[in-house]
């Protein structure tokens, strides 16, 4: 069985797509350059907007999660881990993380990509701020 989520967000100018360890997507409408693991704004969710059941499978322990990042024509797949130690309570943003690292904004840890590793294709289309994003948040139960 899979519990998927939706987040429609947008791309900003100053996405830099830069950071070694994270990426981020923001209720945000507006972030300077030095936010440099942001991927998207105005998105429509944050970890606190997930529905609680989507919230109790990515508690469980190793957690399986897909996050599929579409912009136009260019996808791009990250893998990562839910925990049992996610609190997902931020109103703003939600946060994955290559570590183990939790806090509020904290959607998925390990995952296989931080924002300096997704395709320069793909952070060109995001730099546009009427670019429409799509991440599709899976989780397989």
């Amino acid at each position: 069985m899979k519990i998927t989520e939706v987040i429609l967000a947008y791309g900003h100018e100053n996405i830099q797509a830069t950071h070694e360890s994270t990426f981020e997507i923001t209720k945000e409408a507006q972030i300077s350059k030095r936010g440099n693991c942001i991927i998207a704004v105005s998105a429509d969710k944050a970890v606190a907007d997930l529905r609680p059941e989507f919230k109790e499978n990515l508690r469980k322990e190793n957690a399986k999660t897909t996050m599929l990042i579409e912009a136009g024509e260019v996808v791009e797949i990250v893998n990562a881990l839910g925990n049992p130690r996610l609190i997902l309570t931020h109103p703003t943003d939600m946060v994955v993380r290559k570590s183990n690292y939790v806090c509020s904004r904290t959607l998925a840890i390990r995952a296989d990509k931080a924002a300096c590793d997704l395709s320069r294709k793909l952070v060109e289309k995001l730099k546009n701020p009427k670019q429409k994003v799509k991440i599709i948040l899976t989780i397989k139960v």
